[in-house]
């Protein structure tokens, strides 16, 4: 499932897309059930927006999560059109794991795809990036908890930083 916040442009220059794009969300779902799609939806977007999908079976059950929807349906040739950041996304996504890996596991393809999220939502950081990754870095938390050994010994953290 792939949602993408994006507003329309005011005014567009010449070849410029007519939507801006915010934050990207890519989340693994176990099917394609109306339920699924509303559960993941309920709980990545706020309830006062508007949302623009595809003609999706599934999809219905979202338009009771937001205050406002369009569906269309959308042949393949016209879909980067309708939703451009959601097929640009998947095209770029699709890049990169295709050229920096052989193949992804079932397991570890949701870490892959918040990892391409990360880097997506963060393209406009420019040079505070450095400092937003090291904040990152002491604030998280490992989820693989069964690869921490000898949990009794502390680690002390000193960061350095050269400007």
């Amino acid at each position: 499932m792939v949602m993408v916040e994006s507003e329309k442009t005011e005014r567009p220059r010449k070849g410029q897309r007519d939507r801006k794009c915010g934050h990207l969300k890519m989340q693994v779902i176990s099917d394609l059930k109306s339920n699924t799609f509303k559960d993941e939806a309920s709980k990545s977007i706020e309830p006062d927006t508007t949302v623009v999908m595809d003609n999706l079976p599934g999809h219905t059950s979202v338009e009771k999560a937001v205050a406002a929807s369009q569906k269309q349906t959308v042949l393949g040739k016209d879909a980067p059109k309708v939703l451009p950041w959601v097929h640009i996304a998947i095209a770029n996504a699709k890049s990169l794991f295709l050229d920096m890996y052989h193949g992804i596991k079932e397991e570890f393809l949701q870490s892959y795809l918040d990892e391409y999220c990360y880097k997506f939502n963060r393209k406009y950081f420019g040079d505070s990036v450095f400092d937003r990754l090291l904040v990152a870095a002491v604030l998280y938390k490992s989820k693989f908890e069964h690869r921490i050994y000898n949990k009794k010994r502390l680690c002390k953290l000193q960061i350095i930083i050269l400007r």
